[in-house]
């Protein structure tokens, strides 16, 4: 926010309550019109429960912003001036979700209404590359998205990067250890060719979850989000917020053991969850290579009614069920939602996991239609990564740069 008056250097500043109180109140008359917009100022003040002189004032700073835009509105066949409705700038300011996948990269660009301006993904065998060649590339993606959404007339102000690995809770962008990427403590400002647009690094799973939450306006405070792809991730959002853990390690769901003695996983230990349930091992399962879109195959033969793909996808559901199960004891989550990959072969999942649930747990009362597929099936991610940024600014819109007076 821009300071008023000076400081012992020259310039004053208004008092730090009177500038939380503003930006406070900023987001609130955004939040208003992005939740319930168009609309007037009046409507605005009475949403809000500010004045109609406060709300006057804000709503001029936040066109100065370019958060917001006024037009006139159809006759209202009363006496005096056409209405004049407050909505959120569809050509402004923009997030920008970059994803790099086992297979692929992504990007996207949402305005500040949420809605998805620019799409971009390239096919990409991204595991065992080293992470400045991948990084590179999604740079390049990230930066052609960008000249896109320019000529839309959308301005990126804000970059992040769902990767699926861990990023702990710490400054500086760490991506701790991506196993199917082959990543260890690999920084992605270390190797991100410009310095000015270096996005911040976060789980997929926990993006998907809050994408989830954000495009359904997600009635359950408490759910449970997992999703797959090379591997299995979760997601948990209690009480409305992300939970990440002490140290952003959270979530790791693919290496719950369901069979303490069974095979052998990546990670050293026996009888994970990715073992029966993530995209290799039901693929192998079902005696097919791993070549393509491994998901679009699955689900092509399983609607074909083929008998190894439909046991492999009975006994991928029943592990994960018993996964769930372990969630749903310990957390008492509202709800299952089943992302990425899951999403898209649901159909054949669902029966399986509702099973395993009814029988197991039996300590609480369970409706099996708490388990669902999310309808953002595989983008849930870079979605979640582009809303990420536009709900930043919702919160707090003194982020934006003054463009102009009012």
């Amino acid at each position: 926010m821009t300071a008023i008056g000076r400081t012992g250097a020259g310039v004053e500043t208004a008092p730090a309550s009177q500038q939380g109180m503003r930006r406070q109140n900023l987001a609130a008359v955004i939040g208003a019109i992005a939740a319930h917009g168009p609309l007037s100022r009046a409507d605005v003040a009475g949403q809000t429960g500010l004045t109609r002189p406060a709300v006057s004032s804000l709503v001029d700073e936040l066109i100065g912003r370019a958060a917001l835009t006024e037009t006139q509105t159809a006759p209202s066949g009363r006496v005096g001036r056409p209405g004049r409705a407050l909505a959120l700038n569809d050509r402004g300011p923009a997030g920008l979700g970059l994803e790099i996948g086992v297979t692929h990269l992504a990007a996207c660009v949402v305005d500040l209404r949420g809605e998805p301006r620019v799409w971009r993904r390239a096919e990409r065998a991204n595991a065992g590359r080293p992470a400045a060649q991948v990084l590179a590339e999604a740079a390049t993606l990230g930066a052609d998205a960008e000249s896109e959404a320019a000529a839309l007339g959308l301005r990126v102000e804000g970059r992040v990067l769902a990767v699926p690995g861990v990023v702990p809770n710490a400054p500086g962008g760490l991506v701790a250890n991506a196993p199917n990427l082959g990543w260890q403590a690999v920084r992605p400002a270390d190797h991100w060719p410009d310095p000015d647009t270096v996005p911040e690094p976060e789980n997929e799973a926990n993006l998907g979850a809050l994408a989830e939450q954000w495009h359904r306006g997600h009635p359950a405070d408490t759910f449970v989000h997992v999703s797959a792809e090379a591997g299995i991730g979760a997601a948990l959002v209690i009480g409305g917020q992300l939970f990440r853990g002490a140290r952003g390690f959270a979530g790791e769901l693919g290496h719950l053991p369901v069979h303490p003695e069974g095979a052998r996983c990546a990670c050293g230990a026996r009888g994970c969850l990715e073992q029966y349930a993530g995209e290799a091992a039901v693929l192998r399962e079902a005696g097919l290579a791993d070549v393509g879109d491994p998901v679009a195959l699955l689900a092509e033969r399983a609607a074909a009614g083929d008998a190894a793909t439909l046991r492999a996808l009975d006994r991928a559901g029943r592990a994960l069920g018993l996964a769930l199960v372990s969630a749903v004891n310990l957390i008492d989550p509202d709800g299952l939602v089943l992302g990425g990959a899951y999403a898209e072969l649901a159909d054949w999942l669902l029966p399986p996991i509702r099973a395993e649930l009814a029988a197991r747990v039996t300590v609480r009362p369970w409706n099996p239609e708490a388990v669902r597929p999310s309808a953002l099936g595989r983008r849930g991610p870079v979605l979640g990564a582009a809303w990420s940024t536009v709900q930043r600014i919702i919160a707090d819109p003194t982020r934006l740069p003054v463009r102009r007076a009012v």
